[in-house]
């Protein structure tokens, strides 16, 4: 779990199964306290159906598409309600996450966040998107050196093994190596 800070907002960043998850709750904690219900009035938007409908069907093949059309056909009416749990519920959603208790709140996939942020405010989604980068720049500068230090080790074995075999005399006894 990271936390990136955002215009005085700190904001959440998990990682599951090699995808980033940004926490919508604190995005919409940039604008107002009542999160769940500015993610809610984002959810009911149509745009918003039709973009998750196609980002579930370009990354979830368990997708289920005839859910999503009903959707579709009602979002935007003044009595279609929305909320990501009953998106998953509904379509079995992977771009969203909810978890309950102290470190919880709405979590969805970096594609998706950042869309949520553009609703929020533009020059919000700027500075997310740039923060974002930087704390994947400082993840892979980490990366970087760890994976060096591992090369350095694995090299370290190779040449130990390669004097012990070739420049020892196999005539010399274990003490005097």
């Amino acid at each position: 779990m990271a936390k990136i800070v955002v215009k005085n907002t700190d904001v959440v960043v998990i990682s599951i199964n090699n995808a980033d998850y940004i926490s919508l709750t604190d995005i919409a904690k940039f604008k107002t306290d009542d999160t769940s219900a500015i993610i809610g009035n984002w959810m009911r938007n149509r745009n918003t159906i039709e973009f998750l409908g196609i980002w579930e069907t370009l990354y979830n093949p368990n997708f289920k598409p005839l859910e999503f059309e009903g959707f579709r056909k009602d979002a935007g009416l003044n009595a279609f309600t929305m909320s990501p749990l009953k998106w998953i519920n509904s379509t079995v959603a992977v771009g969203f996450i909810v978890k309950s208790g102290r470190y919880g709140g709405t979590f969805a996939h970096k594609d998706i966040a950042f869309k949520f942020a553009s609703w929020i405010s533009v020059e919000f989604e700027l500075y997310i998107v740039k923060e974002f980068q930087r704390l994947k720049e400082e993840e892979q500068k980490l990366l970087g050196w760890s994976a060096k230090r591992e090369l350095a080790k694995i090299n370290y074995h190779i040449h130990t093994d390669a004097i012990k075999q070739n420049l020892i005399p196999q005539e010399l006894l274990p003490a005097q190596t």
